[in-house]
């Protein structure tokens, strides 16, 4: 890891055919999972004809004299929202309106700090650079404009661009001031607005990129194209490890278009998964190229199916497995409890199933590397192309599009270095897609696990203990191989490692699970979105046998955490809770703390004339502190809903003989638009900087659910998924 760079003197260059306000911030270069650096590092001045050349010189923002503003989005958005998020914190205290800048999506490059999206992270970590950012810029013009005026700086303020001087009603545009500000030293704490003050933070502005995408406009890595570019399909080892023995691509080599067959890997971290690859002139002529391949593959040592593996976690919860975290001591606690209770949880490996598939455009040549990819982590993919290709990092451009879903299987650079590998070897631009197939069967997934919790209860019916125990393949074992087995993974106790209902007496405990060959990576709200189905789902139970009100529960458990009883509060009133439901009809409720943010969810269900469950409505409150775009909070909830309702109904990813079952959406089924309940979200005010929003409110979806059909049928669910007509 690089060491950050000193702040350098804010110079004047002469010589330019044009002069631009540029200020950006030089953060530690980062890989991976680094933590995010604080505060403004350097701020400084470049030449803006050498930014239209496109000269990676780490720009945020730039004013020119005719008056143009330029924000640059350095973190990837997937449909989070990140493309105006992060210029809208800049903008807030530059006191310009989105109307008035153009928001550029920035290169992947070191010198704009960590790039990677995931995690609900980029608002969250960004609220305090980027608007001192903005307003150091901010005033640096204002002190441009008080010179020349001849008067206190103080005595000035901004508005939508300019700089007034309210006593002489006098303006001036911040183009006009741009070059003598540019001369001024920076200030190094500059003074942010106050929340009373914001104009842009905390009201619903439109997404500008949505028009883009409706319109069709907006670029995704699947519509990159280059002159002299080849298509490449590949046929890749359906067990993720099996060489190929024979290779039969007579017919391939007989359809139109194809220009040559050629054996390639995939390098997924610790291990090289071998592919065959079709390299045609077009899309179609390498799928059928791909299709007419005959190749018999050798199989790996190690074989498992879902069945098995499934089993073997369930047989594991009798081990005691890492102590992780243990707050007072529940051992004790339990054996006195009046009453004992124990219970497992089973949720299935899944697939992140984006929109669009994996796919990357790519051109290497002796010295240089061009990428133009849908990455989460544009830094990870220049520093894994640096090592495999053996080029220096600044000879590697990552040209970042929009990324049509992401969920963490994006994070990984693996379908890049694929198509760099072949571009390499063929000397011309390689375009790697893979198809719906492909990135259901061939894509790490989300790992299955079971969740055993024990519980006790007192007499009045208190949580006097309780144990989590998380039996799961760890992330980090089936991606880099790192296994401690005397220590617990990062991560993966996520948000269970402590209680986030402050109890006296719990324990959380892991059990290590080998999942290998079977690839593995984060899934939106990662071990979050398995491990808290099984938490509310058991406080639920809890709750029940203690003979009270799940909801009049939690809020007592809560009694000293008042944001987090807030959102129950919340719900309560917006669900009605208090009122009862007409015959057929029952509601359930979990919440959950996690990215920093609470969120939770009161489902209503009944029965249709059929009899089959139905899911009426789903109310969800969300303590993410200062909403940035209410609008998109709102979007996050609703998909978070999406994904957390498909994960509960609809299908596992099941894998034989190491092989995945499923295919396509025919037989990987994922919620449709009729099936979608009304949804009535409430974010709850605050003034608290802002948390994160892209996952809080999807792990406990499941058990809110699950507990509202508990309500109606008296059936506790402890599997996912489940069928809405078998309950």
């Amino acid at each position: 890891m690089a060491a950050p760079m000193n702040r350098r003197t804010f110079l004047r260059q002469s010589g330019m055919a044009g002069t631009a306000l540029a200020i950006g911030f030089y953060f530690t270069s980062c890989e991976g999972e680094a933590p995010e650096p604080e505060g403004v590092i350097e701020l400084y001045k470049l030449n803006v004809d050498d930014i239209a050349k496109g000269t990676a010189l780490n720009p945020f923002v730039m004013i020119e004299p005719t008056g143009e503003i330029t924000l640059m989005s350095h973190r990837p958005d997937m449909g989070q929202g990140t493309f105006q998020a992060i210029p809208l914190l800049i903008a807030e205290e530059l006191d310009v309106k989105l109307d008035q800048v153009t928001i550029k999506q920035a290169p992947g490059n070191a010198k704009y700090g960590r790039q990677g999206v995931g995690g609900s992270a980029s608002v969250r970590t960004m609220w305090e650079p980027m608007r001192k950012m903005g307003a150091a810029a901010r005033a640096m013009l204002v002190q441009a404009a008080a010179q020349q005026w001849q008067v206190e700086a103080a005595q000035c303020r901004t508005e939508n661009g300019e700089v007034i001087h309210p006593v002489s009603k006098e303006r001036l545009s911040y183009g006009s001031l741009v070059e003598a500000a540019s001369t001024l030293e920076v200030p190094e704490s500059p003074n942010m607005k106050s929340h009373d003050d914001f104009r842009l933070i905390g009201q619903s502005v439109p997404r500008p990129s949505i028009v883009k995408k409706v319109q069709g406009q907006a670029n995704f890595g699947i519509d990159m194209k280059k002159e002299g570019m080849v298509y490449a399909l590949i046929e890749r080892s359906p067990n993720f490890e099996g060489d190929a023995i024979r290779i039969d691509d007579s017919a391939a080599m007989a359809i139109p278009g194809v220009l040559q067959v050629v054996e390639c890997k995939r390098p997924l971290f610790k291990k090289d998964i071998p592919g065959v690859a079709v390299i045609a002139e077009n899309y179609w002529a390498a799928l059928q190229g791909r299709k007419a391949l005959k190749i018999e593959w050798e199989a790996p040592e190690r074989l498992l199916d879902t069945d098995s593996l499934l089993a073997e976690m369930h047989d594991k919860t009798n081990e005691e497995g890492l102590l992780d975290q243990e707050e007072g001591n529940f051992k004790k606690a339990y054996e006195k409890a009046s009453e004992q209770l124990t219970a497992s949880y089973e949720t299935p490996f899944l697939a992140h199933a984006a929109m669009e598939p994996q796919n990357a455009l790519v051109e290497v040549t002796e010295t240089t590397c061009e990428v133009w990819a849908p990455t989460q982590f544009p830094q990870w993919a220049q520093n894994e192309l640096a090592s495999i290709l053996e080029l220096e990092k600044e000879n590697i451009n990552i040209h970042v599009s929009f990324l049509g879903g992401g969920f963490g299987r994006r994070a990984l650079p693996d379908f890049i270095v694929e198509a760099a590998l072949l571009s390499k070897s063929l000397k011309k631009p390689v375009k790697v897609v893979w198809t719906r197939e492909d990135d259901t069967q061939q894509s790490p997934m989300r790992p299955g696990s079971v969740n055993q919790l024990q519980g006790g209860l007192d007499e009045e019916g208190r949580l006097v203990a309780l144990q989590h125990k998380v039996v799961t393949p760890d992330i980090g074992h089936s991606l880099f191989g790192s296994y401690d087995e005397n220590k617990v993974p990062g991560g993966v106790m996520e948000p269970v490692g402590e209680s986030f209902y402050g109890l006296s007496n719990y324990a959380s405990r892991y059990v290590f699970v080998d999942a290998d060959p079977i690839p593995l990576v984060w899934w939106r709200s990662v071990y979050s979105s398995t491990n808290i189905f099984g938490h509310e789902s058991f406080i639920d139970e809890l709750a029940i046998a203690a003979n009270k009100d799940p909801m009049q529960f939690r809020l007592e458990l809560l009694e000293s955490q008042p944001r987090k009883r807030a959102v129950l509060e919340l719900l309560r009133e917006k669900s009605n809770w208090d009122q009862p439901l007409p015959e057929g009809k029952a509601r359930g409720v979990a919440i959950c703390h996690c990215f920093d943010s609470t969120a939770g969810h009161v489902v209503e269900v009944s029965r249709d004339s059929s009899g089959k469950v139905k899911i009426d409505r789903v109310v969800t409150a969300i303590d993410c502190g200062t909403a940035i775009n209410p609008d998109n909070v709102l979007a996050q909830c609703e998909g978070n809903i999406v994904m957390g309702l498909t994960a509960a109904i609809k299908s596992p990813i099941t894998f034989k003989d190491s092989v995945v079952q499923q295919s396509n959406f025919h037989d990987y089924h994922v919620l449709r638009i009729h099936e979608m309940p009304k949804v009535d979200i409430h974010i709850v005010p605050s003034t608290e900087p802002p948390t994160g929003v892209g996952e809080p409110a999807l792990p406990p979806m499941a058990p809110a659910l699950c507990n509202a059909i508990f309500a109606l049928s008296g059936k506790r669910i402890r599997r996912l998924p489940f069928d809405l007509g078998e309950v």
